[in-house]
């Protein structure tokens, strides 16, 4: 008996290894599946952070529409164009000619400062500024709503000292900020995009990269009908368990590879915060990987054609990005489309990874997302061997259909 049971574990590694080496051989001979396993995650987190490693939009050029011609209203432009979020290129006689420069691309937006502007200043009232901004980049809307922003405050504590007619420095002081406030940005002092937006694209990439490889490889042998040594490692003992954990493992040693890349190589070459430990990270990324591949062999048996998992999962991206927490406020989501969410495993990995990477929790603070991703890899390798053997009989029949 332990001669038998030593001899069907011996076939058990022996079937593993052998689907593993087919599973790599696909990998390899196709360039498409190449591409998605090994250049897209080397060079798409590269693009991304050279794109935004600026993090911030600054000098951002406007024009100023001064209807009041005051020394107040110059003295308000000068202190916008001291900022270092905008630049004032030009001045116009009317909101005509300024939205005209908007449209000709010279300048992405406008203040516009009111013909009574130094009067309600002077009888003690509320003055108005207008601000207008190129929608089309959110990032210029920032820039001038922070240069805004700043001006007027700074305006504020010189009327409020002005007013207050007191006689020391401390008294001015405290006439301006009555409650002394100091702010302090976590985890992203920059406030920048990459830092906010990159740790959670690369966490995404990985996941659909393995859904449009693993799809793509599905959609090939759909269409080629190759499935003669998978029908012949089935028959075998347990077969299609080995089946299943021979191709994870051809993923598996690829991605332990471009996710430590993604990871932490980029991070660090682009110098983006990096607080987490490495074993914490390296046990969070374990299960996200493994449930992304299962989950990708799942959906695989939907891949009848080779290009099919371009048009299906690609579309999903940035979907998912919004749904994970990261781009929009967890709290705004629906209910309905929280729950779909915790489908994917981004959403337990884009929250745990930047919890870890960006805010330096540690493994047991990230505990509910940890084990939501260590639920999908059981339960995602459940349905991927369900469909294997889907896969396999429908093939089965097929084949015998053609013999007779």
């Amino acid at each position: 008996m332990i001669v038998s049971h030593f001899h069907s574990l011996w076939q058990g590694l022996k079937d593993t290894l052998h689907i593993w080496q087919l599973e790599s051989h696909i990998i390899f001979h196709d360039a498409g599946v190449l591409i998605f396993c090994l250049l897209v995650p080397l060079g798409y987190p590269l693009l991304y952070t050279v794109i935004y490693n600026t993090e911030l939009m600054r000098e951002v050029p406007i024009t100023v529409v001064d209807q009041n011609h005051s020394a107040l209203s110059r003295e308000f432009i000068r202190k916008v164009d001291a900022s270092q979020w905008v630049k004032v290129v030009s001045s116009a006689q009317s909101e005509a000619d300024a939205q005209e420069a908007i449209r000709e691309g010279r300048t992405f937006g406008y203040l516009l400062l009111p013909g009574d502007f130094s009067s309600r200043l002077a009888e003690g009232r509320q003055a108005y500024v207008g601000m207008y901004a190129d929608m089309g980049g959110l990032l210029y809307y920032k820039g001038i709503l922070l240069a805004a922003t700043d001006a007027s405050l700074e305006m504020n504590r010189d009327i409020k000292i002005r007013r207050a007619a007191k006689f020391t420095a401390e008294e001015d002081q405290i006439a301006a900020y009555p409650v002394k406030n100091e702010e302090v940005t976590l985890f992203n002092p920059t406030q920048g995009f990459a830092s906010f937006l990159i740790p959670a694209v690369v966490i995404l990439i990985i996941q659909q990269t393995l859904l449009l490889a693993i799809g793509m490889a599905g959609g090939t042998a759909e269409e080629k009908q190759e499935y003669g040594e998978l029908i012949a490692t089935s028959r075998r003992s347990r077969g299609t368990f080995h089946i299943i954990l021979g191709r994870a493992l051809a993923y598996l040693l690829i991605y332990a590879v471009t996710s430590a890349y993604m990871t932490c190589v980029v991070p660090h070459l682009f110098q983006l915060p990096q607080l987490g430990r490495g074993a914490d990270l390296l046990l969070f990324l374990l299960p996200y990987v493994l449930a992304c591949i299962f989950f990708a062999m799942t959906l695989s048996i939907l891949m009848r054609h080779r290009e099919m998992s371009i048009m299906v999962f690609v579309v999903t991206s940035v979907p998912l990005l919004f749904i994970s927490g990261i781009s929009w406020p967890a709290s705004a989501i629906p209910p309905f489309l929280k729950g779909v969410s915790w489908l994917f495993p981004s959403t337990f990995g884009i929250n745990g990874y930047v919890r870890i990477n960006t805010m330096g929790a540690t493994l047991s603070q990230v505990r509910s997302e940890w084990l939501g991703l260590w639920a999908q890899t059981i339960i995602y390798f459940l349905t991927a061997y369900l469909s294997c053997r889907v896969i396999l009989h429908r093939s089965t029949r097929r084949a015998a259909a053609l013999k007779g």
